[in-house]
């Protein structure tokens, strides 16, 4: 998934743990994603959350994507801040689920926002099958 992740890959985010049902994921904040009050525009916190609930929610095989989400930013983070989103399950049934992240920044546990997304899984795997090397394979 991280190997197709263009988004995640270009913002330099870094994906420390994976685990069942949850994810811990960290960006720098740059300059150009600083708003023009000086502080990260909120859009990259989501995205740092979002980015989270994607890869907690997809620990489970199926290709799961998001349903609905929604965002409270509680503080401010600044440029040269390392943000931490760690995503956590809370319930899964049937194809939904329902995830919790919460964004920090690194070094006093700041929280910056906190985040609740809905996923709902698809028919697809997630790692794709190996396609066979051909006749009488």
């Amino acid at each position: 998934m991280y190997e197709r992740d263009e988004a995640t890959r270009h913002l330099g985010m870094e994906i420390t743990e994976v685990a069942p049902g949850r994810a811990r994921v960290r960006m720098t904040v740059t300059d150009v994603m600083v708003n023009g009050f000086g502080i990260a525009h909120g859009g990259y916190v989501f995205l740092l959350a979002d980015t989270a609930f994607a890869y907690a929610c997809n620990t489970h095989g199926a290709v799961t994507v998001a349903a609905a989400a929604d965002v409270t930013f509680v503080a401010p983070a600044r440029a040269g801040d390392v943000l931490e989103a760690v995503a956590d399950e809370r319930v899964r049934y049937g194809r939904n689920g329902v995830y919790d992240v919460t964004v920090r920044r690194v070094g006093d546990g700041v929280v910056i926002a906190e985040f609740r997304g809905s996923s709902r899984s698809r028919n697809e795997s997630v790692i794709a099958e190996a396609e066979p090397d051909g006749p009488g394979s």
